[in-house]
């Protein structure tokens, strides 16, 4: 889809069809929509004065222009109140009505900078916000299906503004939006491949595509590098398969110093079976998204590339599958991580945090300021927060933070879980220095904590997206399947800590 601002009169723009705004309780028409509404022979203004249009959030009103105007159809999208209006509200807005005007076929939209202005939200803030919503609401996987689709693509989206003081600001926020609903919708693709499309071989191809595309230094460790840097937990889920394992590095540079600012680490089992703590059948290919965290990370090195902030970033990605067979994990081994501690496996399906202990360590290792990891670690997080939020847990209060605000500016709701030291007694080994799970009980916090261990003193967050990587049906501009959680968050958190 092609996006572009211009200076203009929307009531006078040429379109399949033009978007304009209504707030609820509004008293009157007025700007764009009451010119629009005068050449339609105030069929807006008697709709509102019949109680068919309210302006209430979401609610899409068509209205067929019959050439009274250059445009074929005009949508009156609600708002909802002034006063609450947000910018993920106006993503959900968007994206919502591009849906409903691709299933008629429309192929070229124009819109108003919706809400602009409103409850203090600038210009830049709602042409990103408009652009995500329109790209994400609009995005579809097809890449398997041989059948056409029912309906075409909306080719042309164009944000017209009356006011030319206002053309650069709307031009910013466009550009930072493709590149986060781009980097968003990597994310989805990959998340969305059956497993056989992504294997960790898929994965290394996907990170090294994105490392030559926007001038990133990618690096690939294979199992006999492994072995020489002791990854005894990475290896010890990896054993089970024959897909050789990989552990992926990328590197921005945005800095002049060698110190890495932040490293972020993303969980990539690009199938989870459970191994020989098999999992029950029904659903199984879900588990074809438990690389989510892994593929996150990936988009968010590609979206920081091409935005370019003064910090260095690290991403560590730990591949493999974890699959049941003669060589594979049993209940009751032990392993030894790279930084030397030795892990009793309880069950060989709380195998997210064995792999991510190796990442971890080696991220300390090189010296990194900050660790970030984002991982489908517990169905216990799902049964505590749902599908609508993402679990926080951190040793730095201040990172945790950053984090949760960086979320709330990307609409990717997150929520702070405890991790007090008494939880810690649940991961007590008596044969090893730690085990692999602490039981039923807080099993979202004891995997945290889990992971915690190898972060040490360096400052971490880890975001539990097992409830927030996929949904099974649409809502706002997160389309069924993948979601791409939470690249815009990681990208938001990695500007914002540039800009201190």
């Amino acid at each position: 889809m092609e996006i572009a601002v211009t200076v203009g009169d929307i009531s006078q723009f040429e379109a399949d069809a033009i978007i304009v705004t209504l707030f609820e309780g509004a008293e009157y028409l007025s700007g764009e929509l009451a010119a629009i509404d005068v050449a339609l022979d105030g069929s807006i203004s008697r709709l509102v004065t019949q109680g068919e249009i309210k302006g209430k959030l979401g609610e899409n009103t068509l209205i067929y222009a019959l050439a009274k105007l250059p445009a074929a159809r005009v949508v009156v999208a609600g708002l909802g109140k002034e006063t609450e209006l947000t910018q993920d509200k106006v993503r959900g807005v968007v994206a919502g009505t591009c849906r409903m005007l691709r299933d008629k076929n429309v192929k070229s939209i124009a819109t108003v900078a919706q809400g602009a202005g409103a409850n203090g939200i600038t210009y830049e803030t709602i042409a990103q916000a408009i652009v995500e919503g329109a790209i994400l609401g609009l995005y579809t996987f097809r890449r398997h299906i041989t059948k056409e689709p029912e309906h075409g693509e909306v080719e042309q989206l164009t944000i017209v503004e009356a006011d030319q003081s206002n053309i650069t600001a709307l031009e910013e926020g466009l550009r930072k939006g493709e590149v986060l609903a781009g980097a968003t919708i990597l994310a989805r693709d990959m998340v969305n491949e059956p497993s056989n499309y992504m294997t960790p071989t898929d994965m290394v191809r996907e990170a090294s595509k994105v490392a030559e595309d926007y001038g990133l230094a990618v690096e690939v460790l294979e199992k006999e590098q492994m072995e020489e840097l002791g990854m005894g937990a990475l290896l010890g889920v990896a054993q089970g398969s024959h897909q050789p394992p990989k552990f992926i590095i990328l590197r921005y540079k945005g800095r002049d110093a060698e110190e890495i600012d932040i490293t972020l680490v993303g969980k990539a089992i690009t199938f989870d079976s459970g191994g020989i703590s098999l999992k029950p059948s029904a659903n199984m290919g879900d588990m074809k998204g438990d690389m989510s965290g892994g593929a996150a990370v990936i988009a968010t090195m590609a979206a920081i590339a091409q935005l370019k902030p003064a910090i260095n970033v690290m991403a560590v990605i730990p591949a493999t599958e974890n699959l049941p067979g003669g060589n594979a994990l049993k209940p009751a081994d032990i392993l030894t991580s790279m930084e030397g501690k030795t892990i009793e496996i309880i069950s060989t399906d709380a195998e997210g945090r064995l792999i991510l202990a190796d990442a971890l360590g080696y991220a300390r290792k090189h010296g990194t300021k900050r660790i970030v990891d984002v991982a489908t670690l517990t169905g216990a997080c799902v049964v505590a927060l749902g599908t609508v939020t993402t679990g926080v847990f951190g040793n730095h209060q201040e990172l945790v933070g950053q984090v949760i605000a960086a979320g709330a500016e990307a609409g990717e709701k997150m929520w702070q879980m405890p991790i007090f030291d008494e939880y810690k007694e649940q991961n007590k080994s008596t044969v090893a220095d730690i085990k692999n799970t602490g039981g039923r009980n807080a099993g979202a916090i004891t995997a945290a904590l889990f992971v915690g261990e190898f972060a040490g003193d360096t400052p971490w967050v880890h975001l539990d997206i097992a409830g927030t990587n996929m949904i099974d049906k649409t809502r706002k501009y997160e389309v069924k399947g993948a979601t791409g959680v939470p690249v815009r968050t990681l990208v938001n958190l990695v500007v914002s800590l540039a800009g201190k």
